[in-house]
């Protein structure tokens, strides 16, 4: 990445943390600047980014910084099936492809429609916003290694 392009995005987590009323620390930082290089990556593995990056923090103050950007908005939080929760800097309406094989996961753009792109046959007087939608199959890596064993 250029270093501009650092800096700007480094000035939008930095109006979106105190929008949202958090303080802009280089720890926060840190944590979402490897969600942004690291889709779809689990809190352990965004800690070692993070401790590559700064040294030392603790795993809990990483597991703080990636509830308080998911709860506003500023990072989203999945969790498919049988997986540990995963972190994206992505969190315009979209869904998700999983490998029911490596797990490896994916976005992909809504089908159709606008958000929440599912109507619910009945919505039991909720005001939805938003419908998470996860499809499943085997990545065309594991297909292919799949081909060679058989």
């Amino acid at each position: 990445m250029i270093e501009s392009e650092a800096n700007s995005n480094a000035l939008d987590v930095s109006k979106a943390l105190r929008a949202a009323g958090l303080q802009v620390t280089a720890q926060r930082l840190a944590v979402y600047e490897a969600v942004r290089s690291m889709p779809h990556a689990i809190a352990d593995d965004i800690c070692q980014a993070v401790r590559g990056e700064l040294g030392v923090i603790s795993r809990q103050a990483v597991y703080d910084s990636l509830n308080a950007m998911s709860e506003y908005g500023i990072i989203r939080r999945i969790q498919p099936a049988g997986s540990a929760a995963r972190y994206e800097d992505r969190v315009d309406n979209h869904h998700h492809l999983a490998c029911r094989q490596c797990g490896e996961v994916v976005d992909i753009n809504c089908a159709v429609g606008k958000a929440p792109c599912l109507v619910a046959e009945h919505d039991h007087g909720y005001d939805i916003d938003e419908a998470e939608v996860i499809y499943w199959g085997v990545c065309p890596t594991c297909q292919s290694i799949s081909n060679r064993d058989d």
